[in-house]
This record gives C-alpha cells, structure tokens and sequence, in this order.
C-alpha cells in the first residue's frame, strides 16, 4: 500500500512518522552560511554539550545516521575477534539488521529465548561455562534492547542486576535505546536514570522514531571505550559530511524535554487504542503495552480486511498477531477511527 494523504494514518511503524515541526526548525536555523563538516561545527559541539547535561560529565556523544549504524558502532569498540554477544533472540541485532554483526563484526550472537523480550540476569549466566574455553566464542558482551522488540520495558533495577550480573563476569553491557525515549517516558525517570545510573556502557539514543529526520547518537560511557569510536564510525560510513544538521535535530530533541513530549504522547495514543480493544471479542493483547507498541491477536479474517484500510505489519502471523505502532503524531482521531474500522472488521463471517 503506497502512504499519501488519501490513505489513513499508518500504525505500521514509527518510522512512518513525519518530522517534529520543532525538528524541522532547528534544521532550518543550521542551513544559514557554511559551517565546517564532519562534525566540526557549532551545531555538534551544543549537541556533545547537551548529552554531557543529560547523561553525566564522562559521557561522550557521537552523531550517526541510523540506527542499525548505531549498534554497529557501539559494538565494535566492545569486542575482539573471537568475542560474542548475548542477546534476545527477538534482539534487532538478531534479526532485523541482515546479519550486519556477524557480517560487519564478525562477532558471534548467542541468542536466548525470551517470554517478553527481556533478558534476566540467569540467561546471562546461562552463557558463562565456555569462558576460558579456547574451543568457544568468548561471551563480551551483553546486549539489551530498550524498548524491547516486544514493546515491554526495562526497570532501572532490571538493568543494573544485568549490568551487575555482565560485569562480574567481566562482560560489558550495551543497550540498543531505539525507543530509549519511549522507556524513561514509560517509566517517568530521566534518561540517565536507565542508563548511566544503572551500569550501561554505551548504548545509542534514537532520535528518528522520536520525530527526528535521520539522526541517532551513539554514547559511550566507559571512557576507555571512546577512544575508538571516531575511527569505527568513519570505517563504518556513519560520519556524516554536513554533520550540522544531525546534530541540530539531537539537540532540539533534548532541548525542553522534546524527547520526552514524543515519546510520551506515542506511548499515551498506544494505551488508548490497546484500551480500545481490550473488550472487544476474538482480540487478545500479546504482551503489556509498556511503549507505543501494541501487539494483538485477532482472527485473520478481520486483519485481512484491517489491512484493506490501514498499513500495519503482522508480527507472528501463524498465530494472528500483528504489531500495531504509534507516534508523535497519533491523534486520538487517528486512533479512534482506527478503533472503528477494527470493530467493523470483526463481523465479518
């Protein structure tokens, strides 16, 4: 289905989401004059200012284009050649990035089984009994998503006993922080709270679900890791040339809690349409809605006429779950005539 103004709001992904208007401003304002490139501007200096505020004074910020870009950054520093990371088998590095960590890293992933997307400190753990052994990948690193693929959230009690439980073992901890905004709006805490405060190494914060254009940070809080990333984002194709305006949009996110305004309102609309269809017969909510991620169960005959109307993607479809997806843009209208259509579709023979 092509997206224009004749189709309703799309519920597939966050990603289809316009710019913030507020976004497209601070773009506007850096495109005045000429401005040294990669990174040399003004522009990225307020940026690398702005998350030494948010995410304490050993923090270093580093502008990239995406978000898959992001966690190839980050994890690079982390490992060596016979290293291997610890993730959910839902994990975006596990399944959405085509391989990029075995093809770009040549890193192993041992990937676990997760009831919600969430690893505990025991999968961990699990892993730990081939350390020494010159047989086997060496567990590094641990990997985190947050939110998770399954729109479920980390406590910052959740992750300091990973970040605790990694480091005793001698593993670092990273956090793919996509929709890191969506979390500490979920959760009501600030942005260090779940990462710094709790033992993270480095983690990217996403800016383009959030209303952002192309904009993602990779931050490195283990000042011994940043030395690296420079180099690695270069190698990597994640420096960009008029880096102003990637910069500008960070900052704007993290001017006047934008972040949080985003992400609190996408996750607000999610709420209102799980809400929505929480009595509605032959629907099922898979997995808490903690984001602005709703995954339902429904019967294929409803989805297919759903999918008629709106754009939204099947998560399992053996099962009949589908991933509905919301963003800083939902209206309630959206959502309740979203809600219409649903209901409609449900007496269907």
């Amino acid at each position: 289905m092509l997206i224009d103004s004749t189709y309703p709001k799309s519920f597939a992904s966050d990603n289809h989401a316009g710019v913030h208007p507020t976004i497209l401003e601070a773009m506007t304002a850096a495109n005045h004059g000429d401005a040294p490139a990669y990174g040399g501007d003004r522009w990225t200096s307020t940026f690398e200012h702005h998350i030494k505020e948010t995410f304490g004074p050993e923090a270093e910020g580093f502008a990239v284009l995406n978000g898959a870009g992001a966690n190839m950054v980050g994890l690079a520093p982390m490992l060596g050649r016979y290293d291997a990371i610890v993730c959910a088998d839902t994990a975006h590095i596990a399944t959405h990035e085509t391989g990029a960590a075995e093809r770009l890293l040549g890193t192993k992933l041992l990937t676990t089984p997760t009831a919600d997307g969430k690893l505990r400190p025991q999968d961990v753990t699990a892993r730990l009994s081939t350390l020494g052994s010159h047989h086997e990948p060496q567990p590094r690193v641990v990997s985190i998503s947050q939110v998770t693929e399954l729109g479920t959230c980390y406590s910052p009690e959740e992750i300091a006993a990973l970040a605790d439980t990694a480091h005793a073992a001698g593993l670092l901890l990273h956090m793919d922080g996509a929709r890191l905004a969506n979390a500490a709006a979920h959760l009501n805490t600030s942005l260090g709270a779940i990462t710094t405060e709790v033992g993270v190494d480095i983690f990217s914060f996403g800016g383009t679900k959030n209303g952002a254009l192309a904009a993602e940070a990779v931050i490195v809080l283990s000042p011994s890791l940043a030395h690296a990333i420079p180099f690695l984002r270069r190698q990597s194709l994640q420096l960009a040339s008029k880096m102003r305006f990637i910069s500008a949009q960070l900052s704007a996110l993290l001017t006047h809690d934008l972040w949080r305004h985003n992400a609190s309102h996408a996750n607000q609309m999610a709420t209102r349409l799980a809400n929505g269809v929480a009595d509605l017969p032959g629907i099922t909510i898979a997995y808490p809605v903690q984001s602005n991620a709703v995954f339902a169960t429904l019967p294929k005959a409803a989805t297919a006429a759903l999918l008629n109307r709106y754009l939204f993607h099947y998560w399992d479809e053996a099962a009949g779950t589908v991933r509905w997806m919301t963003a800083f843009d939902t209206t309630p209208d959206h959502v309740d005539d979203f809600l219409d259509v649903i209901r409609k579709s449900l007496v269907i023979p």
